[in-house]
């Protein structure tokens, strides 16, 4: 594993993905400076990493004295030049908006180190917006986990046209240190990977519902109990290196090649919602919901537990936990 020069972190925003940062860094070791607009805001942030971290005990993963060490680590704060005091690593989890995270960072710039690595976990908008005037962009970058940020290993490095190859650098050997999987982009892209490759499945699904082929259900039957699975071990360009037996990718693509394209001829490419479907992928949905299993969970919480319980389960397998 990686070792890194950082030993403090802040994490500006204490909501479900900063304080998914949080117990991930204190899990690890690392003391880390909560900050967030008011007292209710912290409150729940120190609720939610402290049942993030009794779910951990209570899977076996961390011992319970350890837990109690991790709590110790986290300082919770509304002064935001206190939790940017004597951090190598702020991790920005505020509103998904450039204004939003724009004022935040021209505060932190009064505050923070010059060194002091700013990554802002958005979800989809470019670093070189949100850095445009700060004093020290070259060491703003994007980090963009995916939820819940302490279970899940990838982030992705977002790169502005001035962040500098130290930052990345320092920032890959940072999470690599945690255990995470960072994936770091040569252009800037909205949407950055795995949400673009994410968005363009969910527009065929719902173009497939809205044209009556299948059910929101059926949907997602397909993707869990076919290419779901094997995209929990391998990625796309690997399967189809498998799929082609001793010609590998190649084969496979020259075998089905023609009949991909006259998919693709008869695939959605629109670019807005269709009329409806909200209303429907709704409705299908809660039908999904109520014909689960009663031990998989029929509430949003109920499944979100029994998720995490098997991504737990799968990270074992592949050795990250």
């Amino acid at each position: 594993m990686k070792t890194s020069s950082i030993k403090k972190a802040a994490v500006l925003g204490g909501g479900m993905i900063g304080s998914s940062w949080a117990t991930n860094f204190l899990w690890k070791g690392l003391p880390v400076h909560v900050y967030d607009i008011n007292e209710e805001a912290l409150k729940t942030a120190r609720t939610r990493i402290r049942g993030n971290l009794e779910y951990l005990v209570s899977k076996g993963i961390l011992k319970a004295d350890k837990m109690n060490v991790a709590l110790g680590l986290a300082r919770y704060t509304t002064n935001l030049e206190e939790a940017l005091k004597d951090v190598q690593f702020i991790q920005e989890c505020a509103l998904e908006k450039y204004e939003t995270k724009q004022a935040l960072l021209k505060e932190a710039d009064k505050y923070a180190s010059k060194d002091a690595v700013f990554a802002s976990s958005t979800s989809g908008l470019l670093i070189t917006e949100i850095a445009k005037d700060s004093k020290h962009p070259e060491r703003c970058l994007g980090a963009h986990p995916y939820n819940p940020p302490h279970l899940i290993p990838l982030v992705e490095i977002g790169k502005g046209k001035k962040t500098s190859e130290d930052t990345v650098r320092k920032t890959c050997d940072f999470y690599k240190s945690l255990g995470k999987e960072p994936v770091v982009l040569q252009k800037e892209a909205m949407g950055f990977i795995a949400n673009r490759l994410s968005v363009a499945l969910y527009r065929e699904a719902v173009d497939l519902v809205m044209r009556g082929v299948c059910s929101v259900e059926d949907v997602d039957r397909a993707v869990n109990y076919g290419p779901g699975l094997r995209y929990a071990l391998m990625g796309p360009n690997l399967i189809y290196q498998l799929g082609g037996g001793p010609h590998g990718l190649t084969g496979i693509m020259t075998h089905i090649g023609t009949t991909v394209e006259a998919w693709w001829d008869d695939m959605a490419d629109w670019k807005r919602w269709p009329e409806g479907w909200l209303a429907k992928a709704q409705e299908g949905v809660n039908q999904e919901m109520a014909n689960r299993s009663p031990d998989t969970g029929r509430t949003n919480e109920e499944i979100v537990r029994w998720h995490d319980d098997g991504l737990i389960e799968l990270l074992k397998f592949l050795k990250k936990l």
